[in-house]
């Protein structure tokens, strides 16, 4: 049996590497620290997340670097409308053999790689982005009638453009709630351009080392579980969530004005999760109500569903996420 100290050691050992790991990232990302560190928590949950940026920012160029500093099997997808279920999952085939013999075999498609970076996720039909909604969910993909599992760790890493509208199909609302977290990326800042200037047009290269394997990834996510959550953190969270409904007695006045759904049992769920995962990052053993509170805008701003008058007065989810939680905190102070 492992004594306390050597679990301990353990976790630290854990907690250095994804250190290193976001480090490595950095020589070739300029900035985005945030972004970054959010990306992980969703690998160490053992979860999806949507990157959504204006186009240029970098988004396929961090996922990208993502998977060269982890030895994982890495394919990219690049969406377009006449994508097809088939060129997402593969396909059986009819081969001859030399014998002349006749017989189907399967090609995989590249949804059985570890890291799958869905890029432009939106620019496909809907029915083409179904055929991850199985892979993603109950990580298995059925072919022809035949169930087949997909690499464990497993990861879709999408990316979309909030600014496109012409040839997009926005991603319908059960297939948004299987991504743990939607993050946004930003434009960088001033003097983060300069550095990118110096980086991208001169003759200096940067390369990268591989960190981590898919068995250490797998021990991670497992360590990321046993973060411990007090009862009082948790009865916040739930509090939390139920603020969210506009027919709950705790709702805050943007709540009830602006949103027509709130969020369901997937986001206390996904929200605990990478709470743990940030904590696990932080180098700490147990959550805070901090990580709730940094969980709450990547985890919950697409589990947020706004009624006709959210939609026409432009009001943003992490708006009413800021409100919610403002809400919380006073009604905690009154008491």
């Amino acid at each position: 049996m492992i004594s306390l100290e050597e679990k301990e050691k353990e976790l630290k050992y854990f907690q250095d590497s994804l250190s290193e790991i976001q480090k490595e990232i950095g020589k070739v990302i300029v900035g985005q620290e945030e972004v970054i560190q959010q990306l992980l928590w969703a690998m160490v949950s053992d979860g999806h997340a949507l990157l959504e940026g204006m186009p240029g920012v970098g988004k396929t160029m961090l996922i990208r670097t993502i998977s060269e500093v982890l030895d994982f099997r890495f394919s990219r997808i690049q969406f377009t409308p006449d994508l097809m279920p088939s060129d997402i999952t593969g396909t059986k085939m009819i081969e001859i053999h030399d014998t002349g013999k006749q017989s189907f075999v399967f090609h995989e498609g590249p949804i059985f790689s570890n890291i799958v970076l869905a890029d432009e996720i939106n620019r496909a039909t809907p029915k083409t982005q179904s055929s991850l909604l199985e892979a993603m969910a109950e990580k298995t993909v059925t072919i022809m009638g035949e169930t087949r599992k997909v690499a464990s760790p497993f990861f879709v890493l999408a990316t979309q453009n909030p600014i496109d509208m012409e040839g997009t199909y926005p991603l319908p609302e059960a297939q948004m709630d299987r991504f743990l977290l939607k993050i946004n990326m930003d434009y960088p800042k001033k003097e983060e351009l300069y550095e990118i200037i110096n980086r991208t047009t001169g003759t200096s290269s940067y390369k990268v080392s591989k960190l981590l394997d898919t068995g250490k990834m797998q021990k991670i996510q497992e360590a990321v579980k046993e973060i411990l959550v007090s009862k009082e953190l948790l009865d916040y969270t739930v509090n939390l969530i139920m603020a969210t409904h506009p027919a709950d007695e705790n709702a805050s006045e943007m709540v009830k004005k602006y949103v027509r759904y709130g969020v369901g049992p997937r986001g206390i769920q996904s929200l605990i999760k990478v709470a743990k995962a940030r904590a696990f990052c932080s180098g700490r053993f147990h959550i805070s109500k901090g990580d709730i509170k940094h969980a709450v805008f990547p985890v919950l701003r697409h589990r947020l569903f706004l009624n006709f008058e959210g939609e026409a007065s432009g009001v943003k989810e992490d708006s009413i996420l800021e409100d919610v939680i403002s809400h919380m905190d006073k009604r905690s102070n009154d008491r």
